[in-house]
């Protein structure tokens, strides 16, 4: 599975919104045991979070390792691996761990994104000594052949025509996202570049699992009804039991230069049939913000288009009738700079210019005007409604933790962020607005039919 550019859309403050939600259950639910976190001799950093309410667990393993992270010309490569996952070690044949997981009625997966990868499984709690056994296993003990190098090969280039070249979205997607960013490596698709991707090696396969899948680059996450106890337990008789791999260097990626002008991105297919269109620029992601930024921005992506109840949607969708759907996003989630966003598709015989005019009005009525106490108010609650029984799903938690810390956060940032959230002010929201939303320097996207259809025009 891969996780890349807009499609990331479970950002970190609607992650950590559950912790707020959380709060609010407290008065109906028991108080449940704390959150639990240590680390391994070899380096492993684990997190426990008990949830008693079903007998069930999951188990997640994550790597500080995406494709971000690719030598240059390895474009696919953290993708790639993913898959290699799931082949042999010495001590398991390839497919045992998926057969010992659906053997217990379980469920698995994995994906990767720019910046982590990361794998899991939910099974009754009973098998959770087993499915630890198998994940530390394959962590340093994969049988890399070029037999099963070549075939996986073929198997993700397949993945990509279909994913990405069988859809008009996904290619302008990764157009969008190659423009956007001019020179940090969240420029490059999650996936790869199909003529990089054909030269993967084996060389390279091997090369990128020393370095990068060991305990001292990982995180295991379990959640559910569990004992931290047993838990580090059973993780100092098998993850324990892995050698350290070698140091890392800190994650210095290339930066990102400073934009200064506006960038238009057109691809026209004969399989659109309803044009749309984007508007999107880089912002600060929650790592890297200043204080109150994030969150703010956060606030201003829900209060403008974050949902039915959003400015855009009420004002260009159910009143005017301009639009069939316009909303915003604010992707905050990752290591480096993150995105902001807003899009629109015409409804009827209404043009996409009309929709970007009707948009672009109720960002200047906020850079104007600003927003109302009410309505920042109402924005922060809606957050709170709207997941607030994610808390019920363990799975939730479990990814919630996983991937902030993933992305160099820490347990105490996700315990401040409710208040943090509410300390955002009216004038930080407009703030944030004037300082990132300059038409100026964002890239607009069209999605559109061919030239000679009807309505074709922008």
């Amino acid at each position: 599975m891969i996780l890349n550019g807009l499609s990331r859309t479970i950002i970190l403050g609607t992650s950590l919104i559950v912790l707020a939600a959380s709060a609010a259950l407290a008065q109906d639910r028991p108080v449940e045991q704390a959150v639990v976190d240590f680390t391994l001799a070899n380096g492993l950093q684990v997190v426990v979070i008990p949830d008693h309410r079903a007998p069930i667990v999951t188990q997640m393993v994550w790597y500080k390792i995406g494709s971000a992270d690719e030598p240059p010309g390895k474009s696919g490569i953290a993708h790639f691996f993913e898959h290699l996952m799931f082949k042999g070690t010495s001590k398991h044949a390839a497919g045992a761990f998926s057969a010992a997981v659906a053997a217990v009625g379980g469920n698995e997966n994995a994906f990767t994104s720019y910046d982590y990868t990361a794998f899991y499984q939910t099974v009754p709690p009973s098998a959770l000594g087993t499915m630890m056994d198998f994940e530390a296993d394959r962590m340093r003990g994969l049988v890399l052949t070029d037999e099963v190098i070549n075939s996986e090969r073929d198997v993700v280039l397949e993945e990509r025509r279909q994913r990405i070249d069988g859809s008009p979205q996904a290619l302008l997607q990764e157009e969008t996202q190659a423009t956007l960013y001019q020179n940090h490596p969240y420029r490059i698709p999650v996936i790869g570049w199909e003529q990089e991707m054909e030269q993967l090696n084996r060389a390279d396969a091997v090369d990128f699992y020393t370095l990068y899948y060991a305990p001292n680059n990982a995180i295991l996450v379990v959640a559910g009804d569990v004992d931290p106890a047993a838990i580090r337990t059973m993780a100092e008789q098998t993850y324990g039991k892995v050698p350290r791999g070698p140091d890392l260097a800190p994650r210095n990626r290339p930066a990102e230069p400073e934009h200064n002008t506006s960038r238009t991105v057109t691809m026209r297919d004969a399989r659109v049939s309803l044009p749309s269109y984007s508007v999107s620029w880089v912002v600060p992601s929650y790592r890297i913000a200043q204080p109150g930024e994030a969150e703010a921005l956060n606030l201003l992506a829900e209060i403008l288009g974050g949902g039915t109840r959003s400015r855009i949607y009420q004002d260009v969708v159910v009143k005017s009738g301009v639009a069939v759907d316009a909303g915003a996003g604010y992707d905050g989630s990752g290591y480096d700079p993150g995105t902001f966003a807003l899009y629109g598709v015409p409804q009827g015989k209404h043009t996409l210019a009309e929709v970007e005019a009707a948009v672009a009005a109720e960002v200047a009525e906020i850079l104007n005007d600003g927003v109302t106490a009410d309505e920042l108010a109402a924005a922060k609650a809606r957050f709170v409604r709207s997941i607030i029984f994610a808390r019920d799903d363990q799975s939730d938690m479990a990814n919630i933790y996983g991937r902030e810390l993933a992305v160099g956060l820490t347990i105490k940032d996700i315990a401040e962020w409710p208040d943090r959230i509410e300390a955002v002010t009216a004038q930080q929201v407009q703030d944030v607005a004037k300082r990132y939303l300059d038409p100026a320097i964002g890239v607009t996207s069209y999605l559109l039919p061919p030239a000679d259809a009807v309505g074709a025009s922008k």
